[in-house]
């Protein structure tokens, strides 16, 4: 069986720090607010002339030379954006000019938070179908820019950030055993746009727009859904929740980490977290938390993984990988 294989990983961050006692001088609110509700004490923040495109093409650059492949092999470009650098061409189509790449192919996807799962899931469909053996993923976000820095119930939770993984085809076993993307779980209820959206856009207001959420639906949601699709998840691929050994959730809250753990009973310590230092940096959350992990040693070779991540529109989404 034909499996996509994880074989590098990188992400990147802007310099430019942001503290909450940085940004109670700009909104009313505090650093005890912010943590008390959300467990955030810090994000990222790109400068002006750093665009999405620059922190999705040194994340691109980091995996790459984690996986010690030549930009000439890659075949596929995905980056799953909420930001894009324009309306368009592609974010992933400056990313392959950039890199020097002129065959293959590169495109976004949008699915807002949720992005880097959906990416992830039309990665892998593309190396089992046969039509591309080396991918790029890239989930890169400038989440600042459609912030109200007015509004303190949003402004305070995102941050900037990019991350990004080599997926490569290898033939292996077919079974729970083998590393690489055991399975994709895709899901999206589009009667729920108005807890989470941007309310703006070249075909309605032609502009950019701000974000706009509802913050106690969509915690109820990401709660309910996440757990749910986890459980499918580990179901299809004939595992027990108490036999994966890391959850990579988007880091949108620690409030949501912490309720969807308790609700499948699993110890809160087995859920990689970082939004405390980077808030939530929409389809960048999970490479950066995995990334983390992997770093400082958590997360090793063999070990399963259960990624998954909820974004406007409603989207969400689950993967089971084996590192």
């Amino acid at each position: 069986m034909i499996r996509s294989r994880v074989i590098g990983c990188g992400v990147y961050l802007p310099e430019n720090v942001v503290t909450n006692d940085e940004l109670a001088k700009r909104v009313d609110t505090s650093d005890e607010w912010i943590r008390e509700r959300t467990g955030i004490r810090e994000r990222r923040i790109a400068v002006e002339g750093e665009n999405t495109s620059h922190l999705a093409v040194e994340a691109a650059r980091a995996a790459l030379r984690d996986a010690a492949v030549d930009a000439g092999e890659i075949d596929l470009i995905i980056v799953a954006t909420t930001t894009p650098d324009e309306t368009f061409p592609a974010t992933a189509t400056v990313v392959q000019s950039r890199l020097g790449i002129a065959r293959g192919a590169a495109f976004d996807v949008q699915a807002v938070c949720s992005g880097f799962i959906y990416g992830l899931a039309v990665a892998d469909n593309f190396i089992k179908a046969g039509q591309a053996q080396t991918v790029l993923l890239i989930g890169a976000e400038t989440m600042s820019r459609l912030m109200d820095w007015t509004d303190r119930t949003t402004c305070v939770l995102f941050g900037d950030g990019a991350g990004a993984f080599v997926l490569q085809a290898h033939e292996d076993e077919g079974t729970t055993a083998d590393r690489g993307v055991l399975n994709t779980m895709l899901y999206s209820d589009g009667r729920l746009h108005d807890l989470l959206y941007v309310d703006g856009g070249p075909s309605s207001t032609r502009t950019t727009g701000y974000l706009r959420m509802k913050g106690k639906e969509v915690f109820r949601h990401a709660v309910a859904n996440l757990s749910a699709a986890i459980l499918e998840s580990a179901a299809k691929a004939g595992v027990r929740v108490e036999d994966i050994d890391w959850f990579v959730p988007h880091q949108a809250n620690q409030r949501i980490l912490d309720a969807t753990a308790k609700k499948l009973g699993v110890a809160p310590e087995r859920m990689v977290s970082t939004v405390a230092v980077h808030g939530n940096t929409s389809s960048a959350s999970v490479p950066l938390a995995l990334m983390s992990a992997v770093k400082d040693g958590r997360i090793k070779r063999g070990d399963l993984l259960l990624l998954e991540a909820m974004g406007g529109g409603f989207t969400w989404g689950a993967a089971l990988v084996r590192w």
